[in-house]
């Protein structure tokens, strides 16, 4: 098997704008490439970013369909008590500001609008859409589909869900045993019970039509235990904001 080496040299800066204008086929590289004597150097001004940066000379983004640009909210530095947080325990952002929208969806003959508009404060899907920076500052383009509900006050308790989302106030976690042994936090189990605080319209059908949701305000239930968004909320209970179809029973 034919092998090359490439030094420094062969690859330096000065070299580089020898390869512009080569078409792929006009290039051939060995199998095994050795590297031998590159230096840190070589490599400066080379940066990896996670988001796609949108290039200064485009100076709007314009969403189609039911897509829906939002604008991150920055993640929490410090906590309620001031202690600076590492970037590693720093709380991921799930909501931001709406600051574009898409044209809506089509059923058949019927266009349904998107269900936010421009300002809204929205809380949504943690691993939802394709974040781009532009302007300088984070933002994330989502499907209408993937915002879990509008945030209208700084408290998550007054979330407004969207299409087939529910929100869910969540059962406190027994602190003892059947027997009266106290537990610690490690050993407490996670409940998957809470009271539904609020429900939203309803997902579309075929025709574009809403079809209600089966559960209402009041009712306790009992949902999966791995589904959804979780929250804590300004009086200290934990809430969680999932699909109506991650509910599993209505209890009473």
């Amino acid at each position: 098997m034919a092998t090359a080496q490439l030094t420094a040299s062969s690859i330096s800066s000065r070299n580089v704008s020898s390869f512009e204008g080569l078409r792929p086929s006009a290039v051939q590289f060995p199998s095994v490439v050795r590297i031998g004597t590159l230096t840190q150097r070589n490599f400066r001004g080379l940066v990896v970013k996670a988001a796609t940066v949108v290039a200064p000379k485009y100076t709007a983004i314009r969403p189609l369909g039911d897509r829906v640009l939002v604008k991150i909210k920055e993640a929490e530095e410090k906590t309620d008590g001031g202690i600076l947080l590492p970037s590693t325990a720093q709380t991921k952002p799930q909501g931001g500001e709406v600051v574009a929208v898409g044209e809506g969806k089509s059923f058949g003959k019927n266009k349904i609008d998107i269900s936010v508009q421009t300002g809204a404060q929205v809380v949504y899907s943690k691993y939802a859409g394709t974040e781009v920076e532009f302007n300088g500052t984070k933002h994330l383009i989502l499907k209408d589909d993937d915002i879990v509900g509008i945030l209208e006050t700084d408290d998550i308790k007054d979330l407004k869900p969207l299409n087939d989302r529910v929100l869910i106030q969540v059962a406190q976690a027994e602190d003892k045993t059947a027997g009266g042994l106290l537990l610690t936090e490690a050993t407490k189990e996670k409940p998957s019970i809470g009271t539904v605080i609020a429900v939203g319209p309803g997902p579309l059908d075929e025709e574009g039509n809403r079809k209600p949701l089966s559960v209402n305000s009041g009712n306790t239930v009992l949902y999966s235990k791995y589904a959804g968004n979780d929250f804590k909320g300004k009086d200290g209970y934990d809430y969680i904001a999932l699909r109506a179809s991650d509910i599993m029973a209505i209890l009473s």
